[in-house]
This record gives structure tokens, sequence and C-alpha cells, in this order.
């Protein structure tokens, strides 16, 4: 791993590597490991309240590094595409254990979507993207470019997670386990949100607050 993040800290200092063929299959072994959850763009270090969020700045750059080496291409995945070559589609397969819903989703080669996840249709992942077991992504939800969810999250129906692929040292946006994050909400800044904080939309959190008022 640390032979990898310094290839990409390198390549990434470099003025010209869009024709070096090296650096492209230093970039796909990077991808691989990306769409693999093997690295991620932040992670949770300790435990407890110990525990802190820490931005793994060299995936950031891995991440531009593959915009950089890309060129435009048609694809083809259910739908027409054109878009950079280095971040193609995923295609997903029952090994996975991944349930995609027809009817036009789309989530990036290197985005980790782990197995139990739910994609309803049309919802949209970006790379660079950590989406952790049991997590439901509802219609016509967003999860941008190095967020991070937890497991057993519910992103509602046109939920926005912001994506923060840059500065390389800012943190995405985080939702953590068991979130609830309410119809047409969003989060588009640097920010973490657990359980005890759960997200709601304007009128949900209004019929929430009339209700316990009734009580």
């Amino acid at each position: 791993m640390s032979s990898l993040k310094s290839s990409i800290e390198r390549l990434a200092s470099l003025g010209e590597v869009e024709h070096d063929p090296e650096a492209r299959k230093t970039f796909l072994e990077f991808r691989d490991q990306l769409t693999q959850g093997k690295i991620r763009a932040a992670e949770k270090i300790g435990v407890g309240k110990d525990a802190r969020w820490t931005v793994n700045a060299w995936v950031k750059q891995g991440i531009l590094l593959g915009f950089r080496l890309g060129a435009l291409q048609e694809m083809s995945a259910g739908l027409s595409f054109v878009d950079k070559d280095t971040f193609p589609a995923r295609q997903f397969s029952i090994a996975d254990r991944v349930r995609v819903v027809p009817g036009g989703s789309s989530v990036r080669t290197g985005a980790y979507v782990a197995p139990s996840v739910i994609c309803m249709p049309p919802m949209f992942i970006n790379v660079g993207a950590y989406v952790d077991e049991g997590t439901m992504i509802d219609s016509h939800a967003l999860v941008g470019s190095c967020a991070q969810i937890g497991k057993r999250v519910h992103l509602s129906a046109a939920a926005q997670v912001g994506g923060v692929l840059e500065p390389i040292n800012a943190a995405p946006v985080i939702i953590e386990d068991d979130v609830l994050v309410g119809g047409n909400c969003g989060r588009a800044r640097k920010s973490s949100r657990s359980a005890q904080r759960p997200i709601f939309s304007t009128l949900s959190a209004l019929a929430h607050s009339r209700r316990r008022r009734r009580i």
C-alpha cells in the first residue's frame, strides 16, 4: 500500500503524465483497490470517544490523476454515456451482492458499494464514494465523490450527499451508521452526521415537531 501511495503522489506532482503508460497502469491498480474498498478517501481511526475521521489526501490525488489520464469515450451501460474512459460505469454481478433495481441508476467505477446495499432507480454514486453494508439509496438520491456513507443508512428519495474532492485535504461529507436522511435533504459541505443527529426535510421536520406538540 505504501508503494502505491508513493507512486500516486509522485505522478500527481508531475506536469505531464497523460501519455505515460506506466501512469495509467498505476492508476488502474489504484482504481481497483478503490472499487474494492481496500483504500478510501477518509477513514475512522480509533474507537469510542477517541475515534476521529482522517482524510487520505493521496487517494483524492489518485482520483484527480484519473481525470487527467482519461480520454472521452462512448460507453453503453443500459444507457448511452460519453465520459472519461478511466471512470466507466460499474457493472455489477450476483457475486457483488448489491441489489440494483432497473430504471436508470449509475455507479462510477472507483466507488465502493458493499454487499446488501440497495440502489433504487434512478440514483447515482460518484467516484471515491464509500457506501457500507445494509444502506438503501432511494430514487433520485445522489452520493457525491468521496462521500462516506455508513452501515444501515437510509438516503431517502432525492437526498443529496455532496462530494468534496477538492481541496484534497478537506474532509468529505460523512454520514455515519444508522442515519436517516429525509427526502429532498442535502449535505453539500464537509460535515459528519451520526444516528443521534438525523437529517430531516423541512416538511418531515415540521410534521415531526407537530407530532411532538400533540403528545
